[in-house]
């Protein structure tokens, strides 16, 4: 009975090994990205470059090495299959050498007993293996994540520096239009007389129009002082019903006509004798730079930036803004 009973339980303790299992690693393999470079666009451009380079990398590493998971997955399934069956064959009650003496149930149990741990070390491998393609999947999913990100914030860089560039651009375009001018007595505009009143030659520059140019703006219109910001002088807010015509005061050519800062849209025009008339804030531009307009065309129309539809006017001589109300006779 002491025998038999020995024989039984090492049979009992081997079939147990058939639940045997690795625990589940639940591992998120998501890292944080590095912070961009703030030291310039150009460094922060180049190290987001740099991180989805190395992403692209990783990807092609973690892909070929998920590849290689499959068929290592199936021969260790095959091989727990097959420990399992000689496990299972071993314990069978009606293979155990019952009538092999004290000596052959010991070699059995033996037997059993290394069956066992072949099986549990085979059935390990195959837990590994899932774990591994487990944790290569997240890495995938995490690069996908990554790679979002990145491209946003690249995406965002990149939108950051056109626009600045295109603002440096504006303000260079900007700052040059009042930094060269026709000289006295330039005969290259072409007057025509219009709207409320009759607009005064050019040809005699603007300084002889100082209390005769037009009006900016046909019809009522209820004007003020005010100025922009960066400027050192006055100009005059001229509020008037949204998207009625704007127009040049006195002959000349644009030197100006794009959006700019606190004034919106613009429009400069070089009246010569480095002579400059402001419009801004408008809805619309309906010229370019070089053309040639004559006093009382419309260079565009009155808008609305967020304080209700008005144009601002300023007169400019260089660089330095002169009061205007004097050159427009108020």
């Amino acid at each position: 009975m002491k025998r038999r009973f020995v024989v039984l339980a090492v049979v009992s303790l081997a079939t147990s090994a058939l639940a045997f299992g690795a625990p589940r690693v639940r591992r998120d393999p998501t890292t944080p990205l590095p912070a961009p470079s703030t030291a310039s666009p150009a460094l922060a451009l180049a190290s987001l470059d740099r991180q989805l380079a190395d992403l692209e990398v990783e990807e092609k590493d973690t892909k070929k090495e998920l590849g290689s998971i499959g068929p290592q997955l199936a021969e260790a399934h095959a091989r727990s299959l097959a420990r399992g069956r000689a496990f299972y064959r071993l314990t069978r009650a009606g293979m155990l050498p019952v009538g092999g003496g004290f000596d052959e149930l010991v070699t059995h149990a033996l037997r059993v007993e290394r069956a066992r741990r072949a099986l549990a070390s085979e059935i390990a491998a195959e837990q590994k293996l899932r774990v591994r393609g487990g944790e290569l999947s997240r890495t995938l999913e995490r690069i996908a994540r990554d790679r979002v990100s990145l491209a946003g914030q690249r995406t965002s860089m990149d939108q950051a520096r056109v626009a600045s560039e295109d603002e440096t651009r504006r303000q260079q375009a900007f700052e040059k239009a009042f930094s060269a001018s026709s000289g006295t007595g330039s005969n290259e505009y072409v007057a025509i007389y219009g709207g409320n009143g009759m607009a005064p030659s050019s040809a005699s520059g603007f300084p002889t129009a100082k209390g005769r140019l037009l009006f900016p703006l046909a019809g009522r219109s209820e004007v003020r002082p005010a100025r922009r910001e960066g400027t050192d002088g006055p100009g005059l807010e001229i509020r008037s019903a949204i998207g009625s015509p704007v127009r040049a005061v006195y002959a000349g050519r644009v030197a100006f006509a794009d959006r700019y800062g606190p004034y919106g849209r613009l429009v400069i025009v070089d009246h010569g004798d480095h002579y400059f008339t402001v419009s801004g804030n408008l809805a619309s531009v309906d010229v370019k730079v070089g053309d040639d307009v004559s006093a009382g065309e419309r260079i565009g129309a009155v808008g609305d930036e967020g304080r209700g539809p008005m144009l601002y006017f300023e007169i400019r001589h260089g660089t330095e803004t002169v009061t205007p109300m004097p050159w427009l006779g108020i």
